[in-house]
Formats: structure tokens, C-alpha cells, sequence
């Protein structure tokens, strides 16, 4: 298998497919490629994962999305794209990256080993925010948890 390399690239090559894995709704990921800085990661020439993260205030950062190739999940590359952009935003001078996530699931798990903690609810915010229900393992998702990482 390939070494995993990491880029940077523009909203126009942002793998729209790979977005849509973390963020099922096109019209909520295109609301906020443009003003993000996006890293893809790569194996060989094939877009494995990629990662979101949008410039706020206050030297804070959002991760707006962060997805790995289906079948390649569980295998590092979820964690070695976060701890790189966990890394460029230090050396950008950031002191918070914050991120949302639903209430359960083994996203909130992946985020509280990489050190983020919950620091407030979204109440209702995907029966808000998205056209159709998102459901995860016969759950549906209603609620978001807004996580910090202080860097």
C-alpha cells in the first residue's frame, strides 16, 4: 500500500464524494468549502480522506468535515489527517480548534482521543439544519455536540 501523503487544495478539487461521507447534504458542505482550508489525503493518486477546517475569530478554527474512504476506515488515516491538521493549525498560531458532532457514535469517541471536549449542546440542530433525517445505527441524529480542542 502506498505511503499516506497529505495535500492542500481548492474548494473546486475539494472530493465531493469523500465530503458527503461525513456530511450528507451537498448544500450544507458547499456552504462552507469556499472559505476553508481543505487537506486531502493520498494514497498514491487516490483521494483516501480529506478534512475541513474553516478560519473563525478569536484565532479559532472549525472542523467542518473530516471523512476516510469507506473501507479504509479503522485503519489510522481518520487520525493521521486530524493530528496533521491539529498541527497546522498551531503552527497557523490558532488556539482553539473547535467542531460539531452528533450525541453517539464512534465520531465523539475518535474526537475525545485526539483530546477535544464537549463544551455545549446544538439542540435540535439536524432536525434544523437538514432536508432528511440522519439516522445511525436505527438512531436518529437530533441533537449536536460542540467540541474544543485548546491548542
Amino acid at each position: 500500500m502506498p505511503a499516506l501523503t497529505i495535500i492542500s487544495t481548492t474548494a473546486e478539487n475539494a472530493p465531493m464524494p469523500l465530503l458527503l461521507e461525513a456530511d450528507p447534504s451537498e448544500k450544507q458542505v458547499r456552504t462552507y468549502l469556499a472559505s476553508s482550508h481543505i487537506y486531502v489525503a493520498k494514497q498514491g493518486d487516490k483521494d483516501v480522506g480529506v478534512c475541513v477546517i474553516k478560519p473563525l475569530e478569536n484565532n479559532s478554527a472549525e472542523l467542518m468535515n473530516i471523512a476516510v474512504c469507506p473501507h479504509l476506515q479503522a485503519g489510522g488515516i481518520g487520525r493521521q489527517l486530524l493530528e496533521h491538521v491539529i498541527e497546522q493549525s498551531r503552527q497557523q498560531g490558532l488556539k482553539n480548534l473547535t467542531l460539531g458532532t452528533g450525541t453517539f457514535g464512534y465520531q465523539l469517541t475518535f474526537y475525545q482521543r485526539a483530546g477535544f471536549r464537549v463544551t455545549s449542546i446544538d439542540k435540535d440542530f439536524f432536525l434544523i439544519h437538514y432536508d432528511e433525517p440522519i439516522f445511525e445505527n436505527g438512531i436518529q441524529h437530533k441533537d449536536m455536540l460542540r467540541l474544543t480542542l485548546a491548542l
